[in-house]
C-alpha cells in the first residue's frame, strides 16, 4: 500500500522498461502519469492500463530534450494532479556507431535526450517534491555506465554522466527530503523472451536474461519512503555480467 494516491511520473512510458512500470506502479494503486515522444507508444501504453482497469492520471506527448517541452509536461501534471512524489527518469535510445564517423548532432541527440533530458525532468520535479515534504528520484542508467561495447561512445558518457549527475542532486536535494538514486540495467529483454537462446541465458551468472519486471522492483525499493535511508547510489540489475570476468578461448 506504500504507493496508494502516490503521482509517479514516467518518462519513456510508450514502450519497453518505461511501460512495465507504468502497469505496475498502476497496479499498487498510484497515480500514474506517462510520458513519452512517440505517439503511438503513449496511446498503447494508455489503452494497456485501461485494459486492466487502471487509468493514467495524465498523458504527455513531449520530448525531454527540449525545456519548451519539459516545462508542457510539467504544467500539465499540475493541471491534472497537482502533486508529485514519485519520477522515474526511464526515457533514453543510443546510436550505435564508429566514433570515426558520428556526427555531432547525432552525439548532441542523444546526449541531450538522456543526460540534459535526464536534469530538466529531474529539477522540475523536485521543485513540486519539496513542495510536498519530499519524494523519490530513479534515473534509468545503463552497464555502459560501467563497462563498453565498441561504438558506443555517446550512449556510455550520457549513462556516465547520468550516475554523476544522481550523487551530485543527492546531495543537493536531500535537505529537501527527495532521494536520488539510480539504476543501471544490463540485458533487460523486452521483446520476445521466449526466442531467446539458451546461450543468451548460460552467459549470465545469474542463468537467465533480465525481463522488465527485475527493473520494476528495483524501483519498487528504491521509491518505497521506507527507504529513505538509500540516495546517492546505484543499482546494478545485469545478472552478474559486469563481474564477470571473459577470455576468449
Amino acid at each position: 500500500m506504500v504507493f496508494q494516491n502516490k503521482t509517479v511520473l514516467i518518462t519513456g512510458a510508450g514502450a519497453g522498461i518505461g511501460r512495465a512500470l507504468a502497469l505496475a506502479y498502476a497496479a499498487r494503486d498510484a497515480r500514474v502519469v506517462l510520458a513519452d515522444k512517440n505517439q503511438e507508444g503513449l496511446r498503447r501504453t494508455a489503452e494497456l492500463l485501461q485494459e486492466q482497469g487502471y487509468a493514467a492520471a495524465a498523458s504527455v506527448l513531449a520530448d525531454i530534450s527540449n525545456p519548451d517541452e519539459v516545462g508542457k509536461l510539467f504544467r500539465e501534471l499540475d493541471e491534472k494532479v497537482q502533486s508529485l512524489n514519485i519520477l522515474i527518469n526511464n526515457a533514453g535510445f543510443g546510436i550505435w556507431k564508429s566514433p570515426y564517423d558520428l556526427e555531432l548532432d547525432e552525439w548532441d541527440s542523444v546526449v541531450n535526450t538522456n543526460l540534459r533530458g535526464t536534469f530538466l525532468c529531474s529539477r522540475e520535479g523536485a521543485k513540486r517534491m519539496r513542495e510536498g515534504g519530499g519524494g523519490a528520484i530513479v534515473n534509468i542508467s545503463s552497464t555502459r555506465a560501467l563497462m563498453s561495447e565498441p561504438n558506443s561512445e555517446a550512449y556510455a558518457a550520457s549513462k556516465g554522466g547520468i550516475l554523476a549527475l544522481t550523487h551530485a542532486m543527492a546531495v543537493s536535494f536531500g535537505p529537501d527530503r527527495i532521494t536520488v538514486n539510480a539504476i543501471c540495467p544490463g540485458w533487460i529483454e523486452t521483446g520476445d523472451y521466449g526466442a531467446l537462446r539458451e546461450a543468451d541465458h548460460s552467459q549470465h551468472p545469474a542463468g537467465r536474461v533480465g525481463r522488465t519486471d527485475d527493473i520494476v522492483r528495483a524501483c519498487f525499493y528504491l521509491t518505497d519512503p521506507g527507504n529513505s535511508f538509500v540516495t546517492g547510489t546505484h543499482l546494478t540489475v545485469d545478472g552478474g555480467m559486469t563481474r564477470r570476468m571473459i577470455y576468449e578461448e
